[in-house]
């Protein structure tokens, strides 16, 4: 959620924001002792088309229009009200899940991700036969198993077109603390920039972070690795520096949230917990990199 600006009354920011709302963008308003009232979007997809309707407001508030829109955003609220009275004993529609979850920032990717993985590692029999049941995951491709993998090396099956192995490795997971763990993190982190700056911007980091993550992996150690951990660890390092460098963007992590990914990152590093070290590293410098950069430009 962002703040796009302030007008100086109640009256003025509640008919502009009943405007917004039957254009489709959700909003809200709130009271700032000595700058009037602030206006707050829910979805950062629609930021610049409604700065650019509060600019147009500003220029003439008195526009017939407003007050028409206005009408129509009470009518609308009743309809819906009654809608979802009309409903709520009875089964709900897939629209009105979707609402449910997406309002908790549990979106279809996000799910989509933890579906995904839970798939593979049941194909996988539950981590115990990776190489053997779910080699076109791995980013290239395998034979054998235990110490005597053998592999072109190089990338050659990328190379080859099979592109998707620079993605399909945040989808392996060898037991089930691996995936336990990675879903959990998953879940809060994905939700949270679903939630709060839509489905696309978290398709772009899951993307990005997979593949700079897992070929850096696979640089450092071999094409043997897998799992999400270093999608979390870009999502921490993304949330972290956008939160505190824009706080305006709704995202947050807890002083306690990023010290205890810390201490997980440290202790993997010196082997305490075997990992994929590199793809940790590189996620988070990527994440956080993003996220501060993405902090500088809403400046």
């Amino acid at each position: 959620m962002r703040q796009i600006g302030h007008l100086e009354t109640e009256e003025a920011a509640r008919t502009f924001s009943d405007y917004l709302y039957v254009q489709g963008i959700e909003n809200q308003i709130e009271a700032e002792k000595g700058h009037g009232w602030a206006i707050w979007i829910h979805s950062e997809e629609h930021l610049d088309k409604a700065r650019e309707q509060l600019a147009a407001f500003r220029q003439n508030p008195a526009d017939l229009k407003y007050e028409q829109q206005r009408l129509a955003a009470a009518k609308l609220r009743q309809e819906e009200a009654r809608a979802e009275a009309h409903y709520a004993k009875k089964v709900k529609t897939s629209r009105q899940v979707f609402r449910s979850l997406t309002s908790q920032g549990f979106g279809p990717l996000t799910t989509a991700l933890i579906a995904a993985s839970i798939v593979v590692f049941v194909l996988s029999d539950l981590g115990h036969k990776v190489i053997q049941n779910v080699p076109a995951l791995f980013i290239t491709n395998l034979q054998g198993s235990g110490v005597d993998v053998l592999f072109r090396s190089g990338l050659a099956d990328v190379r080859d077109g099979q592109v998707w192995r620079l993605v399909t490795p945040i989808f392996i997971h060898f037991d089930f603390l691996h995936i336990f763990f990675n879903m959990l993190w998953l879940y809060d982190l994905g939700s949270m920039v679903e939630a709060r700056q839509g489905t696309v911007r978290l398709g772009l980091l899951v993307l990005v972070i997979a593949i700079l993550s897992n070929l850096a992996q696979f640089a450092y150690a071999g094409p043997v690795f897998g799992g999400m951990s270093g999608v979390v660890y870009g999502l921490v390092g993304y949330i972290w520096m956008r939160g505190k460098h824009d706080p305006a963007s709704g995202l947050f992590l807890h002083p306690w949230t990023v010290a205890m990914a810390g201490v997980w990152f440290l202790l993997c590093l010196i082997q305490v917990v075997p990992a994929a070290n590199a793809a940790h590293a590189v996620g988070l410098a990527v994440g956080a990199a993003w996220g501060y950069l993405s902090a500088l430009r809403r400046k």
